[in-house]
């Protein structure tokens, strides 16, 4: 039986087992494989690899692993010890943009409501969100490791925290976004651009008391939502302040 040793470097370790992580793994094989499908063997997805060295020369994804081959996998937006022009992913687009799987809502909105452009429907189903990401070259943010195995994801990122307040913090630190931070720009609701409108275009859509109190709004230009500096306003500029620290 063939067998490879592989080495998994810095955020790659993430999806190991803890007696695997930050060393040579020896591995068995008895079939003709890719070495796409040895990494993905090991539950780390294709997307999150940016550099394959066998025997020390850059390979891609379609390279056969043969007997002894020692393999180095380095992740994506960390150092690598070649070139990026020698890197199997190609730059990021720019601006960067997302579109989140349905376990993702509030992150989706957390990131709409920090200005980012993050396509979401609960209703999505992972061949579509596979379809939007590649054909919009758009980030596809999940915590399925199935999902991102699929070969015509090109841009993909397993987000590994649970908890949405953090998620966006991991996120914006990962493909450092602070500095392209515009909150409120954004409908939290559909993604669609935010532009301020005259009271009086839209007075016959509001509440009496809100249009007796407030006098200036913002409104979505594809679905139409109001948005105004109401009761919750504060509570909504903590949770922004709270997003956009960097320490």
């Amino acid at each position: 039986m063939a067998q490879i040793g592989i080495h998994f470097h810095q955020s790659l370790n993430d999806f190991l087992a803890p007696e695997l992580r930050d060393k040579e793994i020896h591995q068995r094989f008895s079939r003709k494989a890719s070495i796409k499908d040895m990494i993905e063997s090991f539950n780390v997805p294709h997307t999150e690899v940016a550099l394959i060295l066998v025997n020390g020369q850059v390979v891609d994804f379609d390279y056969l692993v043969h007997d002894t081959d020692h393999i180095e996998v380095y992740p994506t937006l960390e150092k690598c010890p070649v070139s990026t022009r020698l890197r199997l992913r190609p730059e990021l687009p720019h601006p960067l943009t997302f579109v989140a799987d349905t376990n993702l809502g509030k992150l989706a909105r957390y990131l709409r409501l920090l200005g980012f452009d993050c396509l979401y429907r609960n209703d999505f189903d992972d061949n579509a969100i596979a379809e939007i990401s590649h054909d919009q070259q758009r980030m596809l943010l999940t915590r399925d490791r199935l999902l991102l195995q699929r070969k015509i994801i090109i841009f993909g990122y397993f987000v590994r925290a649970d908890i949405p307040k953090i998620q966006i913090h991991e996120v914006l630190k990962k493909f450092d976004l602070y500095p392209t931070i515009k909150p409120l720009t954004r409908c939290t609701g559909c993604n669609g651009h935010l532009a301020k409108i005259a009271k009086q275009q839209i007075d016959h859509r509001l509440q009496p008391l809100t249009k007796k109190y407030y006098d200036k709004f913002l409104t979505c230009q594809d679905c139409g939502q109001i948005y105004w500096q109401g009761s919750h306003h504060s509570r909504i500029q903590v949770m922004i302040n709270e997003f956009i620290k960097t320490d």
